[in-house]
């Protein structure tokens, strides 16, 4: 009876030695095959990530670099420290125009509510032909800008444009809206009010039909009318939306160049000829030129660097703000 059980608990003992090396051989394997893994990983990101090295994050330590120094005529650079930093902070033109930079990008957030308002109106159950209507409405975003820039600038032609005949018609006299300095800043604006709508609309008409129709319903049986309805549920819900197209929104704004350049003229020469190019100039424009036609490219990386100093503190600032108003479901 004894040699059975000597015998019996001596098995488990044997084969116990096998399990553990084989677990060890598991365990072995398994890190060789994350191992390699991680290398393939490394591997398909690896275009994507030299193109964002080299076209991105290059350009950007380099531009730092450069508003450190300052160009000679022939090319070649000099390290003068702070000096560019120091030049713009007393140069005027540079408030100026971020001055101007901030009014149409303020301008410019007074189209959400108008993407808001047709998005709504695209929601509505039973409206034929939405398809048409959010094509049409998006036709902008996809226009280059330079097209948009020609046709407008036609359409706000002093002497024939279509915008001062329409006025003439009710016995109002037109202005030449892109050369009187009263008026570039708003011209320009509703350009760009209507450059952005379309895209706005499709992200917040995405953000309604995410609502559960639920939630309508459990109001329309409590007795809440569709303006209630909307500050009460549509307005709350939609806030992560609304978010996110007013921080793209204000990237946007600072950053824009092209569309206000080529209004109010073709190139720099004709730009710093019209009247109203001071009040219409923003801080990429006051970078181009400092740039490229004053050949002052020190000075321009210094301003591009605190302009992108400025979107990142504008961004957090967001951040921070949108724990108090956004609400996620």
């Amino acid at each position: 009876m004894s040699l059975d059980v000597r015998t019996e608990t001596a098995v488990p003992a044997q084969r116990s030695r096998p399990d553990a090396r084989s677990q060890r051989e598991l365990r072995r394997r398994e890190r060789r095959f994350q191992h390699r893994d991680k290398w393939w990983g490394y591997a398909l990101i690896a275009p994507a990530g030299l193109g964002l090295a080299v076209f991105y994050l290059w350009p950007v330590v380099q531009t730092l670099y450069y508003s450190f120094t300052e160009w000679g005529a022939f090319g070649g650079t000099t390290w003068i420290g702070l000096s560019n930093y120091r030049t713009l902070v007393g140069d005027p033109e540079f408030w100026h125009s971020l001055g101007n930079t901030g009014i149409y990008t303020g301008l410019v957030l007074l189209g959400i509510p108008l993407s808001m308002a047709l998005a709504v109106l695209l929601n509505l159950k039973g409206l034929r032909g939405t398809g048409i209507y959010r094509t049409l409405y998006f036709l902008p975003v996809v226009t280059m800008p330079a097209a948009v820039a020609v046709v407008w600038r036609w359409l706000y032609n002093g002497d024939a444009g279509i915008l001062n005949h329409a006025l003439s018609l009710i016995g109002i006299d037109g202005v030449y809206w892109v050369s009187d300095p009263h008026t570039i800043r708003f011209a320009v604006a509703v350009v760009g009010v209507w450059m952005t709508v379309g895209y706005n609309m499709i992200l917040l008409l995405a953000g309604l039909q995410s609502i559960p129709g639920d939630y309508y319903e459990a109001a329309s049986l409590d007795g809440a009318g569709r303006v209630r309805q909307f500050f009460s549920i549509t307005l709350p819900l939609l806030s992560p939306t609304l978010f996110f197209t007013t921080v793209l929104s204000v990237i946007q704004s600072l950053q824009v160049f092209d569309l206000v350049y080529l209004i109010i003229g073709a190139n720099t020469q004709n730009a710093l000829q019209n009247p109203a190019y001071s009040e219409g100039q923003t801080v990429v424009m006051l970078f181009f030129q400092k740039a490229f036609f004053d050949n002052q490219r020190g000075y321009g990386a210094a301003i591009v660097c605190v302009l992108f100093v400025l979107i990142m503190a504008l961004t957090a600032v967001q951040f921070r703000l949108q724990k108090r108003w956004v609400h996620y479901a």
